[in-house]
């Protein structure tokens, strides 16, 4: 397990389970997406204020590795580290485990990156403040 800059315990739900009785595919995504808006709130960047000044932070690229699936009724945790892909782009590597084992269920990389209001790529002080803090912690 890596060392996160945020984590955040869910459960499984019954409705996101297909039909082989686990969860499916796709609301990994929501889970991931989940936790990385709520990482965002506690550094103090907020979607929807963003969005009012035109400035909307989107995925680019998502690479997912499922390792073993979930079922219903499981609690779990993901952990979340954000780092610099590039000048403009930057990548969230989140991870799932199951409790209480901590069995790895998924390996996520997802970049992204925010587009001004002109709908250009350019990142919003905030971020790249966090991307510099982490860079700094990095080095050392």
């Amino acid at each position: 397990m890596e060392n996160y800059a945020f984590k955040l315990e869910m459960d499984v739900r019954d409705y996101e389970c297909d039909m082989q009785g686990i969860v499916n595919n796709s609301v990994y995504q929501n889970y991931l997406e989940h936790v990385r808006h709520e990482f965002l709130k506690s550094i103090g960047i907020d979607f929807k204020e963003y969005t009012q000044k035109g400035i909307n932070v989107v995925v680019v690229r998502a690479e997912l590795d499922y390792k073993y699936p979930l079922r219903s009724g499981d609690r779990f945790w993901v952990g979340l580290s954000i780092t610099r892909e590039s000048r403009i782009k930057f990548a969230f590597n989140q991870d799932i485990y199951r409790l209480p084992d901590n069995r790895l269920i998924l390996k996520a990389k997802i970049i992204g990156t925010a587009l001004n209001p002109r709908g250009r790529p350019e990142l919003p002080k905030e971020i790249e403040r966090v991307l510099n803090s982490t860079e700094k912690q990095s080095k050392v």
